[in-house]
């Protein structure tokens, strides 16, 4: 595989990671999140963009769009809950990125610096589709 497919799936981890860390609210109680939290986030990046590929016949009429979801995720890995924030301006598109959202169901078990005090991982991850 050539270095060049592989660069915007880098730069969109890259920028999810950091929008992750932003936007979770048990990480904006902490100053930062720590290597295993943003190992975490970015493993959620990689397997919500491979249940996508998966689920999505490759080609032209794939469309393109940054989907905003906002996901749950309880201690064990659940995706406990997941619903679109921000919509791309496309229903296809946003149900693609809640799919691929709900597919990595269960994730690994997250790092318990990011839980809340209700055992959750509450996060707005923004799914860039077709980049």
């Amino acid at each position: 595989m050539s270095p060049l497919p592989m660069l915007p799936r880098a730069v969109i981890a890259a920028a999810v990671v950091f929008g992750l860390a932003l936007s979770s609210a048990a990480v904006a109680a902490r100053t930062a999140p720590g290597p295993a939290a943003r190992a975490w986030l970015s493993d959620l990046v990689t397997r919500i963009d491979a249940v996508d590929r998966a689920g999505t016949r490759p080609g032209p009429g794939r469309g393109r769009g940054t989907v905003v979801v906002h996901v749950q995720i309880a201690a064990d890995g659940a995706v406990q809950g997941a619903e679109i924030e921000e919509s791309s301006g496309s229903a296809k598109l946003d149900q693609r990125a809640l799919r691929a959202v709900q597919g990595i169901s269960p994730a690994p078990a997250p790092p318990a610096a990011l839980l809340g005090v209700d055992g959750i991982v509450d996060l707005s991850i923004p799914v860039a589709l077709g980049h």
